[in-house]
């Protein structure tokens, strides 16, 4: 890749042509070839990961934009990144909401055979700097976090700027793009059912309920939702409790059952 540059860089036509064609994409692939084109001059990346969604909650949607065999929105292992958009989510709020830049080497331990597998973890294990930054929506109240990583270090101060300028038009173009199909659900949390009423479930304990039908342990749906297996374990005491069993098998049958008889 070449060496990062700003629109100050007596670049301002292509930067200019780069806004307009921003404005017309529609499709994921369209989004995906734009940001190999000539935004690469600007903001060299290898993979652009956005998160948008309760942070604070981990009710988190994903994509992924890469062109990296195997590095897909939803590929083997994404299930887990709430959790990974979390910290680097923790990195931007220090930062007072700046653009900053950390060395994923920091972030390796969240990328063990728990957390991210699959080829798009191979892949993010090759990254080398990250470059952070994100737009809050005060209408929702919702942070939508950008995270650009790269194999090659990225150098501060053009890459931020460039960011500055640029985010704007990424964050447009993204939310004209028509949702991929398994976005039509939230990533993070699992649709509720009629448990909730019928066992006075939290909306929290509903979805760890959820995690713990699909085979997951304690510290896998931590993972995914951002929080201790501690916390999840103390949520566990509670629904066994309301549920008034004994055992992960026995609270999953009884809600089960109840979602059957409607």
């Amino acid at each position: 890749m070449g060496p990062y540059s700003s629109p100050a860089d007596g670049k301002s036509a292509n930067f200019l042509d780069l806004i307009s064609q921003s404005v017309s994409i529609r499709r994921h692939i369209d989004l995906l070839r734009w940001l190999q084109s000539d935004v690469q001059q600007f903001l060299p990346h290898d993979i652009l990961l956005t998160g948008w969604g309760d942070f604070e909650q981990g009710s988190l949607q994903h994509d992924i934009l890469s062109e990296l065999p195997g590095v897909r929105s939803y590929a083997i292992g994404s299930d887990s990144l709430p959790f990974l958009l979390g910290k680097f989510h923790d990195c931007w709020t220090a930062a007072s909401r700046n653009p900053c830049i950390v060395n994923f080497r920091e972030f390796e331990y969240l990328l063990g055979s728990n957390s991210l597998a699959g080829s798009l973890g191979s892949a993010l294990r090759t990254m080398r700097s990250v470059l952070i930054h994100g737009i809050r929506d005060e209408r929702s109240s919702h942070d939508c976090l950008y995270i650009f990583l790269s194999e090659d270090e990225i150098p501060h101060a053009p890459a931020g700027t460039a960011l500055n300028v640029l985010l704007p038009y990424i964050d447009t173009a993204l939310r004209q793009v028509k949702h991929l199909p398994q976005q039509g659900r939230h990533s993070s949390a699992p649709p509720q059912n009629a448990h909730e009423d019928v066992f006075g479930l939290s909306e929290r304990e509903s979805e760890i309920m959820a995690w713990v039908a699909m085979g997951k342990t304690n510290s896998e749906i931590g993972t995914i939702l951002n929080i201790s297996g501690f916390t999840v374990k103390n949520h566990m005491q509670r629904i066994f409790k309301k549920l008034n069993v004994y055992s992960r098998a026995q609270a999953v049958s009884k809600v089960i059952n109840v979602n059957l008889d409607g």
